[in-house]
């Protein structure tokens, strides 16, 4: 709230990038082991991003996370357009990613695999995902 008579001056504001520096999570071992920054940070956060399922922990805002379960027991052609969709949505809602795409999904039983490509302001890199439907 601004006070009575006050003012925001939007002449003078700037936009500024904020650093992707932070932790690296070892996860093999379950420590933290120094910090990176980058591509490696943005490689770090997809990883996250796609093993937190969304809403589930109180911890993340309502933007954090995937939606996988929901689409355990579904028709596959409707897995098959939902996969794409949610991962997209989950993972551009970080700043530092500009675009999921190129696609590759393979249903084998109950499990299918989704591999595509994370487009970042800090180059592209390839992900995999496997999932139980």
């Amino acid at each position: 709230m601004i006070p009575t008579g006050g003012s925001i001056d939007n002449q003078n504001t700037q936009t500024v990038e904020q650093p992707s520096r932070t932790w690296r999570l070892d996860f093999d071992h379950g420590r933290v082991a120094g910090m990176i920054d980058g591509l490696d940070a943005v490689q770090q956060a997809v990883a996250k991003i796609l093993q937190t399922e969304r809403f589930r922990h109180l911890i993340y805002d309502a933007d954090y996370g995937v939606e996988l379960n929901g689409l355990i027991g579904q028709n596959f052609m409707f897995v098959q357009s939902e996969l794409r969709r949610r991962i997209r949505e989950a993972l551009t809602q970080d700043d530092r990613i500009e675009d999921v795409m190129d696609f590759q999904i393979d249903i084998v039983g109950d499990t299918v695999a989704v591999r595509f490509t994370v487009v970042s302001s800090f180059g592209s890199f390839h992900k995999e995902v496997t999932a139980h439907v």
